[in-house]
């Protein structure tokens, strides 16, 4: 298994993760397309030059989220989490734009064990996302129930 069980999670544990990502338009457009927001920020270029404060479309927050947390299951939970139970504190303090390449870090913030399920555990991470600026442009905290070590 790539990912760690919960036993092998502790506090202040940090990450560096290697996967990184430059995201393009069509990375953009097909994401707002497929979920179905026609966000004028997200899709009209000629919108956003002449409206906008940022003078060109901004990637979908939705998409940068997924991404933030899609490149650490590989280092923290790929075949060893039951499920994400959910994201708290959701924040992009910084606009995302095509072309720009992202990386993220995540640290355990928490480890606790399910009260409701004593086979698993939960970790709550937190994943911060970076652009080639080094600018922080997405932070989140993600709850994730994790499989035990088999005895």
């Amino acid at each position: 298994m790539a990912g760690l069980y919960f036993e092998e999670f502790t506090v202040g544990q940090k990450f560096v993760h290697s996967v990184r990502r430059t995201v393009t338009e069509a990375d953009n457009v097909f994401f707002s397309a497929l979920t179905h927001n026609p966000a004028a920020l997200h899709i009209d270029e000629q919108y956003c030059k002449e409206n906008s404060e940022f003078g060109q479309r901004i990637v979908n927050s939705c998409f940068t989220l997924g991404l933030m947390v899609g490149v650490t299951v590989q280092d923290t939970t790929l075949g060893t989490t039951v499920g994400n139970l959910g994201w708290d504190e959701v924040r992009f303090p910084k606009p995302v734009f095509h072309g720009d390449t992202l990386r993220t870090e995540s640290e355990v913030l928490e480890i606790r064990e399910s009260k409701s399920r004593p086979q698993n555990g939960i970790v709550i991470f937190i994943h911060r996302c970076y652009n080639q600026r080094n600018e922080l442009v997405g932070h989140c905290k993600r709850s994730a129930l994790m499989l035990r070590k088999p005895k």
